[in-house]
């Protein structure tokens, strides 16, 4: 008979201990807080004064082998035109075919050509520079984050982030431009359109999106932002400004640019 209620005694003292395990691990569950919602520090000052150190070391380097470059375009375009002159004596004298002038001419205007580009380089550099960095500082941020599922969208006070939900080219970029013509009555001030000289030199991955020069928060911004969005199409949005600077601010449309 004690053996009986020695076990009883037991088997009733076991079942208390797992109730109360049980309740303390339900417990326990209820207090435990759920992870918060990702999201990225804003740029501290020290961060945004190393931004502008950096953008104005990479603009005196970039302005210095753009004008280099420059230089050398200008060259070209003198023996060009003086070809094109003995050319053309020479064809007045009747030794060559007028191909030879034509072909002559041409080589001038390509040579030209080269010299303008590097000339629109030079007045742009500014506005593609602090752009680049303030993707470059983006990007960081956003590697903190971790993966991003496709159709997500991110909001922190230094910038915006959508995935996306389908394909997206440079060749849809003309219904972009024609919304925001329609609305705006003036044409999509896009800073860049696909790899820039700055992305190469950089060793960045531009070429299947362009940066849009309009601040994420204006009116016009916030317009463009809401018609990418509702269309699928990625894009991302600074609003991070280069202290003493007046570009930075930025939407970039298609995919992050990644350096190779």
């Amino acid at each position: 008979m004690r053996l009986v209620l020695t076990v009883a005694r037991n088997v009733a003292f076991a079942c208390f201990a797992a109730l109360v395990l049980c309740g303390s691990a339900q417990a326990q569950r209820k207090k435990t807080p759920r992870p918060p919602a990702r999201t990225a520090p804003a740029a501290s000052g020290d961060e945004l004064s190393k931004l502008h150190d950096e953008y104005i070391k990479a603009t005196k380097e970039y302005k210095a082998s753009l004008q280099k470059l420059l230089a050398l375009y200008q060259e070209s375009v003198k023996k060009a035109e003086q070809k094109r002159d003995q050319t053309q004596q020479l064809f007045a004298a009747g030794l060559i075919s007028r191909r030879d002038v034509e072909q002559a001419e041409l080589a001038v205007t390509n040579a030209g050509l080269k010299v303008s580009e590097a000339q629109q380089q030079i007045n742009t550099a500014d506005t593609q520079i602090a752009q680049t960095l303030v993707e470059v500082e983006g990007e960081k941020q956003f590697a903190r984050l971790g993966p991003i599922r496709r159709g997500s969208l991110i909001r922190t006070t230094s910038f915006i982030r959508y995935n996306g939900v389908g394909a997206w080219s440079l060749s849809q970029a003309g219904k972009i431009e024609i919304f925001f013509q329609q609305t705006f009555k003036r044409p999509l001030p896009i800073a860049v359109f696909g790899q820039g000289a700055i992305h190469n030199q950089w060793r960045l991955d531009h070429h299947n999106a362009m940066d849009i020069s309009l601040n994420p928060d204006g009116a016009e911004g916030q317009a463009l932002i809401n018609f990418l969005q509702t269309n699928g199409i990625p894009f991302s949005a600074f609003r991070t400004a280069i202290p003493g600077v007046a570009t930075g601010p930025h939407i970039h449309i298609g995919m992050p640019s990644h350096r190779y």
